[in-house]
Protein backbone atom coordinates (compact mmCIF):
# COMPACT_ATOMS: atom_id res chain seq x y z
CA UNK A 1 0.00 0.00 0.00
CA UNK A 2 1.26 3.04 -1.31
CA UNK A 3 0.89 6.21 1.76
CA UNK A 4 2.16 9.26 2.61
CA UNK A 5 3.50 11.01 5.80
CA UNK A 6 2.25 14.31 6.48
CA UNK A 7 2.03 16.84 9.76
CA UNK A 8 -1.60 17.04 10.86
CA UNK A 9 -3.53 20.06 10.36
CA UNK A 10 -6.80 20.87 12.68
CA UNK A 11 -9.02 19.97 10.09
CA UNK A 12 -7.78 16.08 10.29
CA UNK A 13 -9.43 15.90 13.38
CA UNK A 14 -12.96 13.53 12.54
CA UNK A 15 -9.85 11.34 10.56
CA UNK A 16 -7.90 11.09 13.86
CA UNK A 17 -11.10 10.47 15.92
CA UNK A 18 -12.38 7.76 13.20
CA UNK A 19 -9.04 6.10 12.61
CA UNK A 20 -8.40 6.06 17.03
CA UNK A 21 -12.19 4.37 17.18
CA UNK A 22 -11.68 1.93 14.88
CA UNK A 23 -8.90 -0.03 16.55
CA UNK A 24 -9.02 -3.09 17.90
CA UNK A 25 -6.74 -3.21 20.82
CA UNK A 26 -6.53 -0.41 23.66
CA UNK A 27 -10.41 0.62 21.78
CA UNK A 28 -12.00 3.24 23.46
CA UNK A 29 -15.01 4.98 22.38
CA UNK A 30 -15.70 8.98 21.90
CA UNK A 31 -17.56 9.18 25.31
CA UNK A 32 -14.47 7.30 26.90
CA UNK A 33 -12.26 9.43 24.91
CA UNK A 34 -14.35 13.05 26.27
CA UNK A 35 -14.15 11.39 30.27
CA UNK A 36 -10.48 11.68 29.43
CA UNK A 37 -10.16 15.12 28.14
CA UNK A 38 -9.83 14.09 24.87
CA UNK A 39 -12.39 15.47 22.78
CA UNK A 40 -11.97 17.28 19.06
CA UNK A 41 -12.08 20.52 20.46
CA UNK A 42 -8.91 19.41 22.82
CA UNK A 43 -7.47 17.84 19.56
CA UNK A 44 -8.01 20.19 17.26
CA UNK A 45 -6.47 23.15 19.68
CA UNK A 46 -3.17 20.76 20.07
CA UNK A 47 -2.71 20.35 16.77
CA UNK A 48 -3.40 23.89 15.65
CA UNK A 49 -1.06 25.09 18.69
CA UNK A 50 2.40 23.44 18.37
CA UNK A 51 3.71 21.05 15.53
CA UNK A 52 2.73 17.46 17.56
CA UNK A 53 1.09 14.87 15.29
CA UNK A 54 1.00 13.18 11.95
CA UNK A 55 -0.98 11.19 9.57
CA UNK A 56 -0.33 8.24 7.03
CA UNK A 57 -2.34 8.94 3.89
CA UNK A 58 -3.72 6.33 1.74
CA UNK A 59 -5.82 6.80 -1.47
CA UNK A 60 -6.84 10.02 -0.22
CA UNK A 61 -7.91 8.97 3.42
CA UNK A 62 -6.02 9.03 6.38
CA UNK A 63 -5.78 5.53 7.69
CA UNK A 64 -3.13 6.50 10.34
CA UNK A 65 -1.55 9.11 13.10
CA UNK A 66 0.99 9.68 15.75
CA UNK A 67 0.82 11.91 18.34
CA UNK A 68 3.46 13.64 20.68
CA UNK A 69 4.23 16.03 23.66
CA UNK A 70 6.67 17.68 22.91
CA UNK A 71 7.44 19.53 26.43
CA UNK A 72 7.58 16.17 28.36
CA UNK A 73 9.47 13.71 25.47
CA UNK A 74 6.36 11.85 24.99
CA UNK A 75 4.86 9.66 22.22
CA UNK A 76 1.37 9.11 23.59
CA UNK A 77 -0.53 8.23 20.41
CA UNK A 78 -0.24 5.57 17.59
CA UNK A 79 -2.84 4.21 15.70
CA UNK A 80 -3.34 2.58 12.40
CA UNK A 81 -6.35 1.58 10.87
CA UNK A 82 -6.91 -2.34 11.39
CA UNK A 83 -7.27 -3.11 7.18
CA UNK A 84 -3.65 -1.27 6.97
CA UNK A 85 -1.64 -2.72 9.74
CA UNK A 86 1.24 -4.86 8.71
CA UNK A 87 2.33 -2.19 6.07
CA UNK A 88 4.66 -0.06 7.50
CA UNK A 89 2.21 2.86 8.39
CA UNK A 90 2.77 2.74 11.55
CA UNK A 91 6.64 2.30 11.62
CA UNK A 92 6.63 5.42 9.49
CA UNK A 93 4.68 7.27 12.11
CA UNK A 94 6.51 6.47 15.13
CA UNK A 95 9.75 7.19 13.21
CA UNK A 96 8.50 10.62 12.32
CA UNK A 97 7.27 11.20 16.35
CA UNK A 98 10.77 9.96 17.08
CA UNK A 99 12.74 12.58 14.89
CA UNK A 100 10.43 15.07 16.57
CA UNK A 101 11.13 14.34 19.61
CA UNK A 102 14.97 13.59 19.73
CA UNK A 103 15.14 17.20 18.17
CA UNK A 104 14.49 18.56 21.39
CA UNK A 105 15.14 15.22 24.58
CA UNK A 106 17.75 12.84 24.77
CA UNK A 107 15.87 10.07 26.10
CA UNK A 108 12.06 9.39 25.18
CA UNK A 109 9.04 7.39 26.42
CA UNK A 110 5.96 5.83 26.02
CA UNK A 111 3.43 4.02 28.36
CA UNK A 112 1.60 1.06 26.62
CA UNK A 113 -0.06 -2.42 27.86
CA UNK A 114 2.92 -5.04 28.84
CA UNK A 115 1.34 -7.46 26.59
CA UNK A 116 -0.19 -6.02 23.55
CA UNK A 117 1.25 -5.97 20.10
CA UNK A 118 2.09 -2.62 20.61
CA UNK A 119 4.36 -2.95 23.16
CA UNK A 120 5.78 -5.76 21.01
CA UNK A 121 6.27 -3.10 18.17
CA UNK A 122 7.88 -0.72 19.90
CA UNK A 123 10.48 -3.43 21.66
CA UNK A 124 10.97 -4.25 18.10
CA UNK A 125 11.49 -0.88 17.39
CA UNK A 126 14.18 -0.69 19.77
CA UNK A 127 12.17 1.15 22.85
CA UNK A 128 13.01 -0.84 25.67
CA UNK A 129 14.58 -0.10 29.67
CA UNK A 130 10.74 -1.27 30.69
CA UNK A 131 9.22 0.10 34.09
CA UNK A 132 6.21 -1.30 35.49
CA UNK A 133 3.38 0.64 35.98
CA UNK A 134 1.33 -1.51 37.50
CA UNK A 135 -1.97 -2.71 35.91
CA UNK A 136 -0.39 -4.77 33.06
CA UNK A 137 0.89 -0.98 31.88
CA UNK A 138 4.81 -0.52 31.18
CA UNK A 139 6.94 2.53 30.78
CA UNK A 140 9.53 2.18 27.49
CA UNK A 141 12.33 4.72 27.02
CA UNK A 142 14.34 5.06 23.69
CA UNK A 143 17.65 6.84 23.75
CA UNK A 144 18.80 9.25 21.07
CA UNK A 145 20.46 7.46 18.49
CA UNK A 146 24.53 8.47 18.87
Amino acid sequence: MAFTIRPARPEDTPALFDVRTSVRENHQGVEELAALGITPASISAMIAAVPCAWVAVAYDRVVGFTMIDMDQGTLFAAFVRPECEGQGIGRALIARAETALFLRHASIWLETGRDSRAAAVYRHLGWGDETDLGGGNIRLTKARPA
